[in-house]
């Protein structure tokens, strides 16, 4: 049974909670965003035949456990000097990459990033 004469009077709710939390997130998301760097990297697909008296395309197989150059097993450190000894004097040489399914999109983009530093390489991706 309600008291009679009382008065009931309901508080409105406190904002400074919830605008502290929201300013929270809002200062976790700025700065999470600010931690991560996107860069842009090229992609050209394989196309049509090469140019007549071009030297012919080097094949470069990237596995899970395995990176394969014109079928002869390579690692990351040792494909740029591996590439080099097929490139003819002041040529540039197509590099045909096929990627195997099971690939991370880390994995390809750590390779790609070490391709794109031999500016005399044009990189074709199998599809």
């Amino acid at each position: 049974m309600p008291i009679r004469g009382a008065a009931f009077r309901r508080r409105p709710a406190a904002l400074t909670p919830l605008i502290d939390v929201i300013f929270l997130l809002l200062l976790f998301f700025m700065l999470s965003s600010t931690f991560t760097r996107f860069a842009e990297l090229p992609l050209q697909n394989a196309g049509g035949g090469a140019e007549p008296g071009a030297s012919p395309p080097v094949f470069l197989r990237l596995e899970p456990d395995r990176l394969s150059l014109n079928g002869d097993a390579v690692t990351l450190d040792t494909l740029p000097a591996a590439l080099s000894e097929r490139r003819p004097p002041g040529e540039t040489v197509t590099l045909l990459l096929a990627v195997s399914e099971e690939v991370s999109s880390q994995g390809l983009v750590d390779l790609l990033v070490l391709l794109r530093a031999e500016p005399w390489l044009a990189v074709s991706v199998l599809g």
